[in-house]
């Protein structure tokens, strides 16, 4: 008797399909705005696949990784998310205040250049097959797989992402932790929506889904500031002579930074407080 493929499976396949459907597109021309789309289907899919990989631990071991194909293209596609956060940064102070960033400008439209042609090199480089490999594999691996054992490696990831947050419960928070901590939220976020689909009560309450979600939503600003920040600190760093617009931008980022962080780390400690006791 053939066994029969988890539920789950269809969250999955759809996903994967839209995926693919978007990485069609990007193979003719690179869009920033379908490369954002995928790179949140694939957050979704290599979630998945990490899902997997702890359902299969005990016989595949850490070796388990049917994602890794992706891996490459995923990290292109986060290159392209932040540089529009920087671009959509500079679009933003040139509006408000109707001067021009030629310098910085003609810097960044290098840079997408080069990011975007890399970017469709990858595209077209790969193949349908990768995707078809991967639909099978993940497939494979939710045949035989019953709900309980799925709730069960959804709390085990869950439970590694608290113990991460444990670390930063009582000390300052540097940027790679309210990093960390965005990423982690949203992890969190898709298992929990996860686990409603398959039945399952979510592991947190109502009130604390809804602090979840605006912690996430309040990271959002910070996450944009630091990679504004990085972009032009990039481009300044080798103009020993920049000009008094640029510094007045870069000390408003790093006063927006103090400000934006420090609202961050108290409502994250206060969610902290709550979820790990």
């Amino acid at each position: 008797m053939q066994a029969k493929v988890s539920p789950v499976f269809q969250l999955f396949e759809s996903q994967h399909q839209e995926a693919k459907a978007l990485f069609l597109v990007l193979g003719k021309q690179i869009k920033s705005k379908k490369a954002i789309e995928l790179l949140g289907k694939m957050d979704f899919l290599e979630l998945y696949a990490d899902l997997m990989a702890k359902v299969h631990f005990q016989v595949e071991g850490l070796n388990f990784d049917i994602f890794k194909d992706f891996k490459e293209m995923k990290k292109i596609l986060r290159k392209i998310h932040h540089f529009k956060l920087a671009e959509k940064s500079l679009n933003d102070r040139e509006l408000k205040l109707g001067i021009k960033y030629n310098g910085y400008r003609i810097h960044l439209d290098k840079y997408k250049k080069q990011l975007y042609t890399e970017a469709f090199d990858l595209m077209v480089g790969s193949t349908l097959k990768s995707w078809d490999d991967f639909h099978q594999k993940a497939q494979t691996a939710s045949k035989g797989i019953k709900p309980l054992t799925i709730n069960t490696a959804v709390n085990q990831i869950i439970q590694e992402e608290l113990e991460f947050f444990q670390l930063d419960k009582k000390g300052s928070m540097d940027s790679k932790a309210l990093k960390d901590t965005f990423e982690g939220l949203r992890t969190i976020i898709m298992l929990e929506n996860l686990l409603i689909y398959l039945g399952f009560n979510p592991i947190f309450i109502d009130s604390i889904h809804e602090e979840i979600a605006a912690l996430k939503d309040n990271l959002k600003p910070w996450y944009s500031n630091q990679l504004s920040l990085q972009s032009l600190t990039h481009f300044l760093r080798d103009k020993p002579e920049a000009g008094k617009k640029y510094l007045d931008w870069l000390k408003e980022l790093k006063e927006q930074k103090t400000s934006l962080a420090s609202q961050a780390e108290k409502q994250a400690h206060q969610l902290f407080d709550k979820i790990l006791g």
